[in-house]
């Protein structure tokens, strides 16, 4: 069974410790994942305005959000400008990349994408993702060949902006197959590898979920016959939950597990489904996020 690993890197913290973390990690075991990374201002302490909406309020007490993410996290960008992560930690994004793992731009300002993604119209969309992309491409020597939307969030505008750039897939969504994403009619050109698994800050915490039960909820929801595309967070996996992250790579290997960057999925075939994203609201996540949808069988579509 072939997993796919992403890794989301939000903020200032995991990238200068989080992702080190997980980088010795993977390296104990020979894996080499998709590391996508936010690299303008660290301003994820603004989220906290939405404490006054009740669902984000719960979300943040059910994950134990201050011991999990830690205060500078929490608080970052509040009072002043929050550090540019490219800025000052480009050589900890080159050395994932000079690791062999794939590097992708998953944000500018992770924060203000969430906060207003839903009414930035094109050009705004397309400056986000221009800057966010040349600092990649002064830290990695090319431009990166990826990209992940923060939070899932993304719409039909994002997709035709991204086309202006040379990724070879997007990550832009939650779902159950890679597709080709059609807009007014249009197929287009880069596929998009869905998230087929939910994150941790998703589900632990209800439904009987806990730290020491985590894994094994995960290998529960694993099957071969499916896309098993997982999310991982520095801020999470490559901190506080890094043992139960290394207990998972452990037990997935003695079940004779495999892990792969997502890019490696496109060798599976040319032909993918097509299909289109809408916004939907998941269980354990605030808000929405872009999900698949209306999907058909290339085979089946009129040519």
């Amino acid at each position: 069974m072939l997993i796919g690993l992403r890794v989301d890197i939000d903020t200032f913290r995991g990238t200068r410790y989080g992702v080190p973390n997980l980088c010795e990690v993977l390296a104990d075991y020979t894996i080499r994942a998709s590391f996508f990374f936010s690299v303008g201002p660290d301003n994820m302490g603004r989220h906290l305005w939405r404490l006054i909406r009740p669902s984000f309020l719960k979300k943040m007490l059910r994950t134990r959000a201050s011991s999990l993410y830690g205060w500078d996290i929490l608080l970052r960008g509040t009072l002043w400008p929050g550090p540019l992560i490219g800025k000052k930690l480009g050589y900890i994004i080159r050395a994932v990349a000079d690791a062999g793992h794939e590097v992708g731009l998953h944000a500018w300002d992770h924060q203000a994408w969430q906060k207003n993604i839903a009414s930035m119209d094109r050009d705004a969309i397309h400056r986000h993702l221009k800057q966010g992309v040349d600092v990649l491409t002064r830290i990695l020597g090319e431009p990166p060949t990826c990209s992940a939307a923060p939070a899932w969030k993304a719409s039909d505008l994002v997709l035709m902006a991204k086309e202006q750039f040379p990724f070879a897939y997007n990550s832009d969504c939650r779902g159950k197959t890679i597709f080709r994403p059609c807009v007014l009619g249009k197929e287009l050109p880069q596929p998009q590898i869905p998230v087929t698994l939910p994150t941790y800050d998703e589900v632990v915490g209800s439904k009987g979920i806990s730290d020491s039960t985590y894994n094994d909820y995960l290998f529960s929801l694993l099957a071969p016959e499916k896309l098993n595309i997982l999310t991982i967070h520095a801020e999470v996996e490559g901190m506080a939950l890094l043992p139960t992250f290394r207990s998972f790579l452990k037990k997935a290997r003695s079940r004779g597990m495999a892990f792969a960057p997502l890019g490696s999925f496109l060798a599976q075939g040319p032909i993918f489904d097509s299909g289109t994203i809408a916004a939907r609201e998941i269980p354990g996540r605030d808000g929405w996020v872009s999900w698949q949808a209306s999907v058909a069988s290339h085979g089946d579509r009129a040519e």
